[in-house]
């Protein structure tokens, strides 16, 4: 098939690409709104973009009457938020918290997660989460459809025993993040398997196991 993107519509666009780019990373973002009350909404349109300086991005659709979503008015007014990764054992949650709610209630009340100072930001980052990262706005994109925020990552919250700091590697024998299917599907994280390995001697097998990376 051939398909001339300058032939077809936004939203046919919007669906073929976000059918076909899968499975996408979920940020689930906490701001606090201009009154204080902490928003937390899922996000898959993010990934990392760098380490030096350690940057991530995640893309915010407007509203359809071109107004900004809460997560996005609150990062472009106070510069900062927290992204947390989901994993098997808060995906529902997560998925709650993109329920529509008035601006005045928290989605962390709504989905029964709790909330935690963070270090360098206002924000506060959620205690179920196995990673957060707390984030300055590093810089702004804007589109006809979306904010895309790029941010700069402050600080680190990971649960305990994730990461051996000695080594620097992440432990996943008990990180099972889920990623974003299209729609309301998502996939786990358990099927891994590996292909080769660069500094692997000839005829033998990967160095490094599957479950520490």
């Amino acid at each position: 098939m051939e398909i001339d993107f300058d032939a077809i519509t936004e939203y046919q666009r919007y669906k073929l690409m976000a059918s076909l780019i899968v499975p996408r990373p979920i940020a689930l973002i906490t701001t606090l709104s201009d009154t204080g009350v902490v928003n937390a909404a899922p996000f898959s349109m993010f990934n990392m973009l760098g380490e030096d300086p350690p940057i991530v991005m995640v893309s915010i659709n407007r509203l359809e009457d071109g107004g900004l979503k809460d997560t996005a008015r609150n990062i472009a007014r106070d510069k900062e938020f927290v992204v947390h990764l989901t994993d098997e054992a808060m995906a529902e949650k997560m998925h709650r918290c993109g329920d529509r709610l008035p601006a005045d209630i928290s989605e962390l009340a709504h989905a029964g997660l709790d909330a935690a100072p963070s270090h360098h930001v206002k924000p506060p980052r959620i205690v179920q989460a196995p990673v957060a990262f707390e984030c300055t706005l590093y810089e702004t994109m804007e589109t006809a459809s979306r904010q895309i925020f790029i941010g700069q990552v402050r600080w680190l919250h990971a649960r305990d025993g994730l990461i051996d700091t000695e080594t620097w590697r992440v432990r996943l024998q008990d990180y099972f993040p889920v990623g974003r299917f299209g729609a309301s599907f998502y996939v786990t994280t358990r099927d891994r398997y590996a292909i080769g390995a660069a500094d692997a001697p000839a005829g033998t097998s990967a160095s490094t196991a599957i479950d520490e990376i």
